[in-house]
């Protein structure tokens, strides 16, 4: 079985538990130092046979896979959650060519890890209720559908996540504030390095700012820039109506001046 396990965005207490348990029971792991702390490692077993992938290319990754019979717990370890920019879809389609059982076991994402450290919700009531992760096109542009680039989605002013696209500050500063943008100078912005890692820096700033304060970091991997309204220092401007006395939910009636009137009743079987 290979199980391609998300590592979560650094901590090693991050990893979920199932995640943790995959690790613990594989003989063979195959990881990223240049996007996983070796911390993570620490949840692997004695003797495991580990490889890691910042020096391998696709065929060495499945060479591994192949030297080994399918009935060996292998797991590869990718950052964050597999799903975003995981590069799993390929070891998935060897694996359904090669009659290999496989699982994904998913993984906390930076960009919950950078909302959490920022202390804000991405989907604040009047504000925004949809999130954009995207990125810059850059030297994988043949990967970038027409249509999806920072600029085309700035458009929509919603709360945005650009991965991906630390060495580029003006360019990507250029497509947040293009013609057509929702966004403007002063709109807030923030810069996350390394979420949860022990040398995690947070610098928030605005989208005017953002190319000189991006510059000014020198960093370049591991950046995660944070787009949006959402970001404001202000109270929330609306009340989520989900805990809001004057909204039913199928769970709670109506309360009648903030004494709550009944619930559906639950009966034991």
């Amino acid at each position: 079985m290979i199980s391609f396990v998300g590592a979560g965005p650094g901590a090693a207490d991050l990893v979920t538990i199932r995640g943790a348990q995959r690790l613990a029971a594989a003989d063979v792991v195959i990881w990223a130092s240049s996007l996983v702390p070796e911390a993570l490692l620490s949840h692997c077993k004695p003797g495991a046979d580990i490889h890691d992938s910042a020096v391998m290319t696709l065929e060495d990754v499945v060479d591994v896979y192949r030297r080994h019979a399918d009935s060996t717990p292998i797991v590869r370890l990718h950052s964050g959650d597999p799903s975003i920019y995981g590069a799993v879809g390929e070891q998935i389609d060897w694996c359904l060519e090669n009659g290999r059982s496989w699982e994904i076991v998913p993984g906390v994402s930076s960009i919950s890890a950078a909302a959490a450290a920022l202390g804000r919700e991405l989907t604040q009531p009047g504000v925004s209720q949809s999130v954009v992760l995207t990125r810059l096109a850059g030297r994988t542009k043949a990967s970038m559908p027409a249509g999806e680039g920072v600029a085309e989605f700035a458009r929509h002013g919603s709360s945005m996540a650009v991965f991906l696209s630390g060495a580029r500050p003006e360019e990507l500063a250029a497509e947040l504030l293009s013609p057509q943008s929702a966004y403007h100078a002063d709109t807030p912005a923030a810069i996350v390095i390394r979420a949860t890692w022990p040398d995690e820096q947070i610098i928030r700033t605005t989208v005017g700012q953002l190319a000189h304060d991006l510059k000014a970091t020198g960093t370049t991997l591991t950046v995660l820039v944070m787009v949006g309204d959402f970001l404001s220092e202000d109270p929330v401007a609306r009340r989520s109506h989900l805990y809001s006395p004057e909204h039913t939910t199928a769970y709670r009636l109506r309360s009648v001046q903030g004494t709550t009137a009944g619930r559906p009743s639950a009966r034991r079987r």
